[in-house]
């Protein structure tokens, strides 16, 4: 039986983000391993069916013993569980997990769901990370990009060799799951962002356009907040600041959730005003499959998720005055005229961006790596 190890900062994400790759992997008769930071969610994993080992990451951080430590980690559980291919999904796991794979023989596939900072920000840590994809990536078997402009900028930067590279739609929308809701039309418009609460994610502006559209419309306006809070990250909203917010009535914080649907189906748009480089935004897959208009930014993985005037409107990145227009044009459509909005979102991801063809295309490169 062949081994396929599934990678990633936090058991959580493999579940909420990888639960149906790992059953398709388990369902061709693959032995599977999944290798993360142990959470709630690692017994989870486990009862999927796949093995479960833990790594110890530092998500957030930037100490390179800790991300030596990483490597070696990996390196010393590699030894042991032979893998054949290493699936490897968020950041670190990227650089350090290629390597580690490489160490034992074995075939790396790599995700790229967007480069965050690392291109943006020219401090010594983006240069180093920029240094370590470099050293990486050539060393995998495959790369996935979720949108063309995160490739096209690993082409520039010589980061690996195109020919090992491919697209896939995002991680995809569960079309099952996450069925089209239709919001109840009580006379109150309820937008939601869903995302690690980051100022990258456009937390800030968000709020700020809250701030100014609660004063222009009261009550006719609700704008919620879903996702981890006082993460490790030095863009982290803290948890003193959301209570700020919610005790001032600008936003209800709703905490974090596994069934996401729930939330969503009570909304009638879902907004993510990043300015980070996104991959494709599953919480805005998820709003499309559920039949939620969508405002984003005009931003790297975000725009592909659009279509603007048809299912939704794009904002200026970093721009809370842009932002608040777009939300504004949302507000003053007729119900049943965000519910066509929506209509158009779910065909949009019905035919570009459904799970199973992600799940087909990595089950296609641990094929091809298996037999080369």
């Amino acid at each position: 039986m062949k081994t396929v190890v599934i990678t990633s900062n936090t058991s959580w994400y493999l579940y909420n983000f990888r639960k149906n790759t790992i059953l398709a992997l388990l369902k061709e008769g693959y032995r599977v391993v999944a290798v993360s930071p142990q959470d709630a969610y690692s017994q989870k994993l486990t009862e999927l069916g796949a093995e479960y080992c833990h790594i110890s990451i530092d998500q957030g951080g930037t100490n390179p013993i800790k991300d030596v430590a990483s490597f070696f980690g990996f390196v010393s559980l590699y030894r042991r569980i032979r893998p054949n291919v290493v699936l490897n999904f968020t950041p670190k796991n990227n650089i350090y997990s290629t390597l580690a794979a490489r160490f034992v023989g074995a075939k790396a596939i790599n995700n790229i769901a967007g480069l965050g900072m690392v291109f943006i920000n020219e401090n010594l840590t983006a240069k180093l990370a920029r240094l370590l994809y470099k050293i990486s990536q050539p060393r995998a078997h495959t790369i996935f990009f979720q949108n063309d402009e995160d490739k096209a900028l690993f082409a520039k930067h010589k980061l690996a060799p195109l020919d090992i590279t491919d697209r896939v739609p995002g991680s995809g929308a569960d079309l099952s799951r996450f069925a089209i809701s239709e919001s109840d039309d009580d006379g109150c418009i309820r937008f939601l962002l869903i995302a690690r609460m980051l100022y990258d994610k456009g937390i800030g502006h968000y709020v700020e356009a809250a701030r100014a559209l609660r004063a222009k419309y009261g009550d006719k306006v609700e704008f919620r907040l879903l996702g981890f809070l006082d993460v490790n990250n030095p863009s982290a909203v803290s948890k003193a600041e959301m209570q700020s917010w919610v005790d001032e009535g600008i936003v209800n914080y709703l905490g974090t959730s596994d069934c996401v649907e729930d939330e969503i189906a009570k909304v009638d748009c879902m907004v993510l005003p990043s300015f980070y480089r996104e991959g494709v935004p599953k919480s805005l897959l998820e709003a499309c499959a559920m039949g939620k208009p969508i405002v984003t930014t005009d931003n790297v993985g975000c725009r592909e998720t659009v279509d603007d005037g048809i299912n939704g409107y794009l904002c200026e990145p970093r721009s809370t005055e842009s932002l608040v227009d777009k939300l504004d044009l949302m507000i003053n459509h007729t119900h049943e005229q965000r519910l066509a909005m929506g209509l158009k979102s779910r065909i949009k991801v019905e035919n570009e961006f459904d799970e199973k063809i992600v799940i087909n295309k990595y089950l296609s490169a641990v094929e091809r790596a298996l037999s080369e």
